[in-house]
């Protein structure tokens, strides 16, 4: 990022940064004053009104006062350092000609958060700014949003097959249809294929009109979605009518090998223990799958055990395999949907614990209980 800060050497006649007495939580309060280079990109960091600032402050408990284009930040220690990373990341990703949102802000907030809560030893290290995954076609350019997302985005760069679990709107099905997208693109595979179990047809499609396209293409929308994101409309449009995209119910995968593919499977907390092991022995060489659900949202019939908690807890630690697990934190849709998500949760839990039935495998495949 070069001198687009300035950090004056701590203790020199001229310091931008200097200690205040210690606060009530025993934490050393600071101040520090930034200096950016850019007056436009320095009014693009602050955000409409300095909403980004605002957002820093709130969340990180720190005061953020924009006096042109230097910003003073005073607070506890740690945590003027954590805003100055903040800010670092974000004006490193407005010089690379990358706007920002506040979306953005709360992604690099939270990246952050997690960095630090992961550390076990004091440093005296200065942390650099953070570098977050992300998916590239000629069309759009994705940045992880939160630490799950990040990890979730690099797993799929390394492993042949990739289980995304967790609730709606943590972003585990846009991610992975537009890391399919960003892979045809690149020419690392030839095709593309979306499936979805149609548990609301009870996999009895032949009633609904049209083809096999338009029967399915109700159930497949949200993949849809990313795919149109990521390439342009007539491309899309294109390879599904070559089909270099291919749309399939989950019945109609038996019988086939998937090579040179990136195969996708939604809403899989829908498939039967047979289902599920149907697709999965499907894979072929140089081919990807990745795996998505929702195991709190289970439609099977009563009794019907999910082939997605069971495949979850017989291959995570399989070589080759990575389990990526959402919470409720890492919603990226508004910040009441996490909430929404939390309580349902906590809800289908109660709810497992007063029946029978294999509660220990859910709370296990949702990160609630270690492996044995």
């Amino acid at each position: 990022m070069g001198d687009a800060l300035r950090f004056a050497p701590f203790g020199s006649r001229e310091s931008l940064s200097r200690h205040l007495p210690p606060t009530a939580d025993n934490a050393l309060a600071s101040q520090l004053e930034l200096a950016f280079e850019d007056n436009r990109l320095a009014a693009q960091l602050y955000g409409d009104f300095d909403q980004n600032l605002a957002l820093i402050e709130q969340r990180l408990a720190v005061s953020a006062t924009p006096r042109g284009n230097h910003v003073l930040l005073k607070g506890a220690a740690s945590k003027v350092d954590q805003a100055r990373r903040v800010l670092e990341s974000l004006y490193a990703n407005l010089e690379e000609g990358r706007s920002i949102d506040i979306a953005d802000v709360d992604a690099v907030i939270r990246m952050i958060e997690t960095e630090d809560s992961q550390l076990t030893l004091p440093t005296l290290e200065r942390k650099g700014k953070v570098r977050m995954a992300q998916i590239a076609t000629r069309k759009s350019t994705i940045v992880a949003r939160t630490p799950a997302q990040d990890a979730y985005m690099r797993a799929m760069e390394r492993s042949e097959l990739v289980f995304g679990i967790g609730p709606a709107g943590t972003g585990k099905t846009y991610l992975a249809v537009a890391h399919a997208a960003s892979l045809l693109e690149r020419g690392d595979i030839n095709r593309i294929i979306l499936s979805r179990p149609a548990v609301e047809a009870g996999e009895r499609l032949g009633f609904l009109p049209g083809d096999m396209k338009e029967k399915v293409d109700p159930y497949l929308r949200p993949l849809y979605d990313a795919l149109y994101d990521m390439m342009k409309p007539e491309n899309v449009e294109r390879c599904i009518t070559s089909g270099i995209i291919e749309v399939a119910p989950l019945a109609f995968m038996r019988g086939r090998t998937l090579s040179n593919a990136v195969v996708i499977l939604d809403e899989a907390q829908n498939t039967t223990s047979m289902q599920m092991k149907m697709f999965l022995t499907r894979l072929g060489e140089n081919s990807k799958m990745i795996v998505t659900g929702d195991p709190t949202q289970v439609d099977l019939p009563r009794g019907e055990k999910s082939g997605l908690v069971e495949a979850v807890n017989l291959l995570d630690g399989v070589e080759g395999v990575h389990v990526s697990r959402f919470g409720d934190k890492d919603v990226v849709r508004h910040a009441l949907v996490g909430r929404i998500v939390r309580a349902y949760e906590q809800d289908a839990m109660r709810r497992l614990a007063r029946k029978e039935g294999d509660t220990e495998g859910l709370a296990r495949t949702l990160g609630a209980l270690p492996r044995s």
